[in-house]
């Protein structure tokens, strides 16, 4: 194949570390303006223009964006295919919301035909809010992970993605067995995982839908296949905790129950995390496990507030999660500006740089594919976005006031959405543009 290069030209920032760990100075790269090569869908170059212009070959084809900011493409690490058609349902919470809107919903996707055209309505808004890479729930239908991957699949994205194990405490049109969920996983799994730039997650619901007998087979996936992903819901609620308590009587805290039936890894990525005590983080940290911070959810059904500073502690690697449906948006940008709320009602700061961190780089660690994603380094996959500095009148006019990227970061985060996403890119390749 002829070799495809291209050149993008703009300011240009990625996170390079966690602010928490190297202080906020050392954990960003910014070029006033920069230039990002693309070979062959990776990133081969990155610097100041003036740098690497002479070294390039006169015929390069170079697109110049004014007022925009090139960033890596962001990473989504909890979100749920089934439940786009009932994001912003109304009034409840989470075991009440399950029950009255998200079973419903799933159900639909028994009909191969609704998982098809869900999926790709799905990888649409994923793009359009510049999300490049997500961790996804499925239904408890196969057909369900079918749909999103072969939808992935077409446009090159890297996504991971499983099929809900539930055989218990939800309808019985939604159920599976331990043994059924085992056998479908595993065809999954050797149909998807590692294609191209997939990868497949053992997805137990939440321990409350699951017996003992599902448990143990979900990690004996993992054991069979040591770079599967795992992901689930852990502490999400204090009535959901109750309920974990009372159905394990015999573990001393919901996180037990997941380590008992070896599910904790450095692959497994837990969802919530809002009521974690200090033992059950340095618990996950010590395991190479990470957390998904979702505070839009956590605000939308009245979970509580996700102690940030206490992961930190522990050096707990920790992702942002959209939580559609729970969660009321696709943009991570809206879901930054809800995480800054959460940490400011904790008497706390988020950085802009951290904030960026959380939907980059940190969503990678959180993923292990920081050699692959999170970043604009070169030798990593060409996801990135174009940030347009005049997506709306008010941002174009809020960002003239801004004296520095701290503050231009930071009004991207509070009044950007969807709309501030001009293009997005995948393995090099324009898969979104506004």
């Amino acid at each position: 194949m002829p070799l495809t290069r291209k050149a993008y030209r703009a300011a240009i920032l990625h996170s390079i570390a966690d602010p928490a760990e190297v202080g906020i100075e050392a954990s960003y790269e910014y070029f006033e303006d920069g230039l990002l090569v693309v070979d062959n869908g990776q990133i081969s170059a990155l610097g100041h223009a003036s740098d690497l212009l002479p070294t390039l070959p006169t015929d390069i084809e170079i697109t110049h964006y004014q007022d925009a900011l090139i960033t890596p493409g962001l990473i989504d690490t909890h979100i749920h295919l089934p439940q786009t058609g009932m994001v912003g349902a109304f009034g409840e919470q989470l075991l009440d919301w399950l029950n009255t809107y998200t079973f419903p919903c799933e159900r639909q996707f028994a009909d191969k035909a609704h998982a098809d055209e869900v999926a790709d309505i799905f990888i649409k808004e994923l793009l359009r809010n510049g999300t490049t890479t997500a961790l996804v729930f499925g239904s408890v239908h196969p057909q369900s992970v079918n749909s999103f991957f072969e939808a992935a699949e077409q446009l090159d994205l890297r996504m991971i993605a499983g099929k809900v194990m539930m055989d218990r405490n939800a309808p019985d049109y939604l159920t599976d067995t331990a043994e059924s969920s085992y056998v479908e996983s595993k065809a999954l799994i050797e149909r998807w995982h590692g294609k191209g730039r997939l990868h497949y997650a053992v997805t137990p619901r939440f321990a409350p839908t699951s017996t003992p007998e599902q448990l143990t087979l979900a990690g004996q996936l993992l054991s069979e296949y040591p770079d599967l992903y795992m992901q689930t819901h852990i502490s999400e609620n204090l009535k959901e905790v109750e309920w974990v308590k009372e159905l394990f009587p015999e573990r001393k805290g919901y996180l037990e129950v997941y380590d008992h039936y070896k599910l904790l890894g450095e692959r497994s990525v837990f969802a919530h995390g809002v009521h974690l005590c200090d033992d059950e983080c340095a618990r996950l940290a010590e395991t190479g496990s990470a957390i998904a911070f979702c505070p839009t959810s956590n605000f939308f059904l009245g979970s509580g507030l996700f102690n940030l500073p206490m992961a930190e502690k522990h050096k707990l690697n920790v992702g942002l999660g959209t939580d559609v449906g729970g969660g009321t948006s696709f943009s991570l940008l809206q879901t930054l500006n809800e995480a800054y709320k959460v940490m400011q009602l904790q008497g706390a700061r988020l950085s802009p740089f951290k904030s960026l961190y959380l939907a980059t780089l940190g969503g990678a660690r959180a993923l292990r594919l920081e050699d692959k994603i999170g970043t604009l380094k070169p030798g990593t996959d060409a996801d990135f976005l174009v940030l347009d500095y005049n997506a709306t009148p008010l941002l174009s006019y809020r960002l003239k006031q801004a004296n520095n990227i701290a503050e231009t970061l930071f009004v991207l985060m509070t009044l950007g959405d969807d709309r501030t996403v001009l293009q997005t890119y995948a393995a090099g390749n324009l898969v979104h543009q506004r």
